[in-house]
């Protein structure tokens, strides 16, 4: 299996049009001196003035060119790559040198939202957006058949591969997720896209995210996933919370001998402080006027 020659961008030496502007005048020039020689018994001389005359003028004006800011030029010779100018203005090479022109601007593409299934095997909607430029003239103009067109497939194929190596979202935390880590998902979506798009002739400068859901089929179900694991989350944190409460007031009470508790005492005085800090409602307040044991 032959492995593809990437073609390289070199610079190409051309010349200003602002200076290649006076031959045509010239031409007319000696055009006209020609047509006065004609009369004079001089028509050979002055048939051939006006034939290199009128040759010059044409290949003169076919070798002009123009290119604007943030623009190139591919020069070739009979489909042979010679090099890509980048001096933007008037300008001229030889007439037989074909100009093939690329822009170099920076291209701003948002993805159409795509279903894929993230790393526990849910479906998701993502999109992203992507600013990249073209920096090898020859690679884009050359080495691929349609740089435009191959990028945005590429944009696909990259959003597809990082979305299914992560989850949507990890209440634990034990690792990183399409929702809380939205920079480290950029970040690896645009290196997964320069390693893809290089072959192109292309830079990526930016990447980011500008969809991310669960598919409409599971939103719903999701949801309530998402309401019912929070709801242990925070649950969990209450009652640690609450135990190491209980464990500090009954450490003080008993250091300062504020009040002797045995076990039974001391296991309803867990009890009330458990549900007081844990509690979803505000305590209500009970005055026993007489002993626990009555």
């Amino acid at each position: 299996m032959s492995v593809l020659q990437a073609t390289r961008e070199r610079r190409i030496t051309t010349l200003s049009g602002y200076a290649m502007l006076l031959v045509p005048p010239l031409c007319v020039v000696g055009g006209l001196a020609a047509i006065g020689l004609l009369g004079t018994g001089h028509e050979a001389i002055g048939g051939l003035m006006l034939l290199l005359s009128i040759s010059l003028f044409i290949l003169t004006l076919a070798g002009f060119y123009l290119i604007q800011p943030n623009q190139a030029a591919a020069i070739l010779l009979f489909g042979d790559y010679k090099g890509t100018d980048r001096t933007p203005g008037l300008r001229w090479v030889l007439p037989w040198l074909t100009r093939q022109k690329i822009s170099v601007r920076v291209h701003n593409v948002t993805s159409e939202k795509l279903k894929i299934n993230d790393k526990r095997g849910n479906p998701v909607e993502i999109a992203s957006n992507v600013v990249w430029r073209v920096t090898d003239t020859a690679q884009a103009l050359f080495d691929v058949d349609d740089y435009k067109a191959f990028v945005e497939i590429q944009i696909e194929s990259a959003v597809r591969a990082i979305g299914s190596r992560y989850p949507y979202d990890d209440f634990e935390h034990e690792e990183k997720t399409l929702r809380g880590d939205g920079d480290h998902v950029a970040d690896e979506l645009q290196a997964e896209l320069q390693d893809r798009v290089a072959l192109a002739g292309v830079t990526v400068d930016e990447c980011r995210l500008t969809h991310l859901a669960y598919a409409p089929e599971i939103a719903q179900a999701m949801l309530r996933r998402q309401q019912a694991e929070a709801v242990i989350a925070a649950r969990t944190r209450l009652v640690e919370g609450a135990v190491t409460m209980v464990e500090l007031a009954l450490d003080q009470l008993s250091a300062k001998n504020v009040v002797e508790l045995d076990d039974e005492r001391r296991a309803a005085m867990v009890s009330n402080l458990m549900v007081v800090l844990c509690g979803e409602r505000d305590s209500q307040p009970v005055i026993n006027t007489g002993t626990l044991y009555q």
